[in-house]
């Protein structure tokens, strides 16, 4: 499943290549792509002839709102793909959704197995589908915190950080990847209570969750053999190169320069 660096990097992408765009067709390959959806023609008469406002994230959904007062929304699962292309390029077997622009080319929602979901509704009721913020865990890209707050909300908590951090209900969009860098970052122990860090261990944690989730977002996600990601234009994220420990058990710490150990 994505993290939160990669789709916010994809909803960068988006609003900088299709805000202001008018949507002039949609194809629409299978009904198991639009859950809630009987038929196609519904969706597409939705869509079609109007024009992308601006693109937001909530939580990990991303949320094209248009000028006909509706909203299309990419629920992305692990094998899914967002492509921006021309429309003479050849499609690809898994796409599932081509909405072409008047101008600019298309927007391929690609799928295999059925792992994410494309959806369109009315604005007003984008609640009932995608929740409120309160209705989610911290943000702490689109609503940073200050230690203080951080501190206040991990001092109440008894679980262990690895479990903590990966809790979708605490925290967006933190999983395997980053919660490892993180914690490696901060020099905290996976197993170690939230509510016993001290206030140093408290702001170090802060500041290593901000510090590394800006940074995968700075080199656009994170790209691996085992969960592949490529941002919009194709391009596989980079921040797998500057992993210090997810994925290198075995290999001579950065900071010890003894054997990184793998734990389960």
């Amino acid at each position: 499943m994505y993290e939160l660096p990669e789709i916010e990097t994809l909803r960068r992408d988006l609003e900088r290549e299709i805000a202001g765009r008018k949507i002039k067709s949609v194809e629409i390959n299978s009904l198991k792509s639009i859950p809630g959806h009987r038929t196609k023609k519904p969706v597409t008469d939705l869509l079609e002839g109007a024009k992308v406002v601006v693109v937001e994230r909530h939580g990990l959904d991303l949320v094209v709102h248009l000028d006909n007062d509706n909203v299309l929304v990419f629920r992305l699962g692990e094998n899914s793909r967002l492509q921006r292309c021309t429309s003479k390029t050849k499609t690809d077997s898994d796409t599932e959704m081509v909405v072409t622009f008047t101008q600019g080319g298309d927007l391929r929602f690609a799928d295999t197995g059925g792992s994410g979901e494309v959806h369109v509704v009315p604005a007003e009721e984008l609640i009932d589908l995608v929740g409120t913020p309160e209705q989610r865990g911290l943000d702490l890209l689109a609503r940073p915190v200050s230690w203080v707050d951080f501190g206040r909300l991990l001092m109440k908590r008894d679980e262990p950080l690895k479990r903590l951090l990966t809790d979708p209900d605490v925290f967006v969009g933190i999983g395997p990847i980053y919660s490892d860098e993180i914690l490696f970052d901060a020099g905290l122990r996976y197993d170690r209570p939230a509510s016993e860090l001290s206030m140093q261990e408290l702001r170090r944690l802060n500041r290593s969750v901000a510090g590394i989730l800006f940074d995968a977002v700075k080199y656009r996600g994170t790209d691996l053999e085992e969960r592949p990601f490529i941002d919009l234009s194709g391009k596989p994220g980079e921040y797998g190169e500057h992993l210090a420990v997810y994925g290198r058990a075995g290999e001579l710490s950065p900071r010890s320069r003894t054997p990184i150990e793998k734990a389960q």
